[in-house]
């Protein structure tokens, strides 16, 4: 009997002793399921930023939007034909990315989303607004400008008339924009800003009209020698210059028109009243008409998931169509991206972007129809190599070397990022890197539909108001070249009106360029390491350094009241 108990118990344990071999076996199974699984997607994801597709011609070189083309000559388009596929630099630190990306779901640095330099930051408060002097008669006679640029050259110059008005106290015609070949964008001022505001507003300032006077309509400014030039201007001229030769031509004829005007008013020395004039007109009296206001609102409203609540800067930009603010359930952030790669761009700079021969004969046909001087120049003089102008920060940010920089500063893989522009050299293909990692990533064709993006179909300069107004309301505006026209004045505004709150990413790319070039050796701790410190050394706050743009560091006197009794000092760029 008892012989029988230990053997029933034998076979109890043996089978006892299988099921866990099976359950063993059944779990190992599963497990080799589950990581074949992950290799296998993992090598998707990583095949899709390695091989970015096949190049073609000019013409789909830009991301497919429901934007306005670019017109370009028959002969571009032929050379980009017949190209083959090319992998996407920096292959393997975005392999890392990615591998960063998925691991660290949830966690962020701490101060990613905040302005590092708060508390100094916040003591600079808006007082452009502010005026102790008399309302200028404009009886000297009156100044029309014709603008020349994009919408951000164009604002620039406006300011900068308006100051010259008030110096030669003559009495300003609303601005015109001059036609481009390369924006071919027919909005004029009225297109863009509301002309009533901008005139009632400067009216304590300087005196504005619609048009000219009856009387002085026959004129023909040209044959009178009243027509100047950007020729006729030094870039950055002194008050003085225009006192001397521009004052007694204006005595003279009564009318001064000037053609293609931009940056051609000094930074300093200006008179401490008409600084701050410039920064009034620039923070205050531009004002986005309605149709681009409405438009803009309905962006900043997507990108926050519909929130029932408003950014601190929405009143600025889009005034009525901001919504109140109210409790907030949830928080929803996004970041702006101003990825300055367009051809222009990239043309202009003499870089290399890693596409061999065809893209350097690409370019070269682009200079020799938009940059003759620059071809000139090239042919003529020695112009440093690629390598040296990378590594002396010289280059844009290529969309791989923007991806890997937001993904070293920590931001998570589902964060909202609202890129500006649409028109990438390079096109999707070329995004192919910064859309893997960084999915919802979208522009304004993406987030507006076919009807609400019609009326600003084939007017460049309403769909940059667009691309102004959307990253200036970000949580957080990321630059990828900091000569940029629009990073300029958007940084510029996120300061003056964000309290110190709106953290803006300027990288250094000379830093950034060192970094990157131990892309084949350096590992993704140190490369998260010195990225983070690069981008957080150019955080610093520091007042305007004499000569630099009011419009781009407002942190003066002139633009803003500082609430601390020390001043900062400046900090040399």
């Amino acid at each position: 009997m008892e012989q029988k108990q230990q053997q029933k118990m034998h076979i109890m344990m043996r089978k006892k002793m299988m099921g866990f071999k099976i359950a063993s076996n059944r779990s190992r199974l599963a497990f080799g399921i589950l990581l074949a699984f992950f290799i296998v997607m993992n090598f998707w994801m990583i095949s899709r930023i390695q091989d970015s597709g096949p190049v073609k011609g000019l013409k789909l070189r830009f991301m497919k939007s429901n934007s306005s083309k670019i017109s370009v000559p028959e002969e571009l388009r032929k050379i980009g034909k017949g190209k083959k596929p090319q992998k996407t630099a920096y292959a393997r630190l975005l392999y890392k990315a990615a591998h960063a990306l998925a691991e660290y779901k949830s966690t962020e640095p701490k101060d990613l989303w905040l302005e590092p330099y708060h508390v100094v930051a916040s003591s600079w408060q808006p007082c452009a607004d502010q005026r102790v002097w008399k309302p200028s008669e404009g009886n000297n006679g009156y100044i029309m400008v014709t603008a020349n640029g994009g919408i951000n050259q164009q604002r620039v110059a406006v300011c900068n008339i308006v100051a010259v008005a008030r110096l030669l106290n003559a009495t300003l015609v609303i601005p015109s924009f001059m036609f481009s070949t390369v924006w071919r964008d027919t909005s004029q001022f009225g297109d863009i800003y509301q002309e009533d505001y901008f005139i009632d507003y400067l009216k304590p300032d300087i005196r504005i009209v619609k048009e000219l006077p009856k009387e002085l309509q026959s004129l023909d400014l040209e044959a009178i020698g009243s027509v100047v030039t950007d020729a006729d201007i030094g870039k950055e001229a002194k008050p003085s210059f225009y006192l001397k030769h521009i004052l007694p031509l204006l005595m003279k004829n009564r009318v001064v028109h000037f053609v293609g005007f931009g940056n051609r008013l000094a930074s300093d020395p200006i008179p401490y009243h008409l600084q701050r004039l410039r920064c009034r007109c620039n923070f205050h009296a531009l004002r986005f008409t309605p149709k681009i206001q409405a438009t803009a609102a309905l962006l900043v409203k997507r990108m926050r998931q519909n929130a029932r609540h408003a950014g601190s800067l929405d009143e600025y930009l889009v005034g009525p169509f901001a919504k109140r603010k109210g409790k907030i359930k949830k928080e929803f952030r996004y970041l702006g991206l101003h990825l300055r790669f367009e051809i222009d761009m990239v043309a202009h700079s003499l870089c290399d972007f890693g596409g061999g021969e065809e893209e350097k004969k690409e370019l070269e046909a682009y200079r020799e129809v938009h940059f003759p001087g620059l071809v000139e120049l090239k042919n003529t003089t020695k112009i440093p190599s690629p390598e040296t102008l990378k590594a002396d920060g010289l280059c844009p940010l290529m969309p791989e070397e923007a991806v890997l920089m937001l993904a070293g500063l920590g931001f998570k893989r589902d964060t909202r990022i609202f890129l500006a522009g649409a028109h990438i050299y390079g096109g999707k293909s070329r995004l192919t890197a910064l859309t893997s990692l960084f999915p919802n990533m979208v522009t304004k064709e993406n987030l507006l539909s076919s009807s609400e993006i019609k009326p600003f179909l084939n007017f460049s300069s309403q769909l940059a108001a667009l691309d102004f107004i959307a990253c200036t309301a970000a949580d957080v505006f990321a630059m990828t070249d900091s000569g940029s026209q629009l990073s300029s004045l958007v940084s510029g505004y996120r300061v003056y009106y964000g309290g110190g709150k709106m953290p803006t990413i300027r990288p250094n790319k000379r830093r950034l360029a060192d970094i990157f070039m131990k892309n084949n050796t350096i590992e993704w701790k140190v490369f998260e390491t010195r990225i983070r410190k690069a981008v957080r050394q150019n955080k610093r706050i520091f007042a305007r350094p004499v000569g630099r743009s009011v419009y781009r560091y407002p942190r003066c006197s002139e633009c803003m009241c500082n609430t601390q009794e020390a001043t900062l000092p400046f900090r040399p760029r």
